[in-house]
């Protein structure tokens, strides 16, 4: 594996978006109201990882999920900004550690940590495709 100097905790990236009809827990199928819905606030946190480190990467070398843990704690209307923030805080070999945390224009709405894994992107994907043979 390439030489990984620059991936070390300090790393952060901010997510800024506003709170629309499809990012709803009733769009989503996670609810019944017209709130941001959880499954949305993950993949905010996700791709605050994902930019977060993005332009440190070898090439060919992506990062990919592999667990998360997070507690929504307070409900954001449609039509009010949401910002998600991660910080690469902890590195272990090719597993990364972020905290992520999220406000709107409010208050705290989410927090916790996700793991992401660093791998070879083209031999993580042939190795997923070996699935459809």
């Amino acid at each position: 594996m390439a030489e990984l100097p620059e991936l070390a905790p300090g790393l952060s990236s901010t997510i800024d978006r506003q709170v629309d009809d499809n990012s709803t827990a009733r769009q989503l199928g996670s609810g019944s109201v017209d709130v941001l819905a959880t499954p949305e606030l993950v993949r905010l946190m996700e791709a605050a990882a994902v930019a977060a480190v993005a332009d440190h990467l070898p090439v060919g070398f992506t990062t990919v999920g592999v667990a998360i843990n997070i507690k929504h704690v307070a409900p954001t209307p449609v039509g009010l900004g949401v910002k998600v923030r991660a910080d690469l805080v902890q590195v272990e070999g090719r597993r990364l550690k972020f905290e992520v945390l999220a406000h709107d224009e409010v208050e705290e709405i989410g927090r916790g940590i996700h793991d992401r894994v660093l791998v070879e992107a083209d031999s993580f994907v042939a190795k997923a495709n070996r699935k459809l043979t």
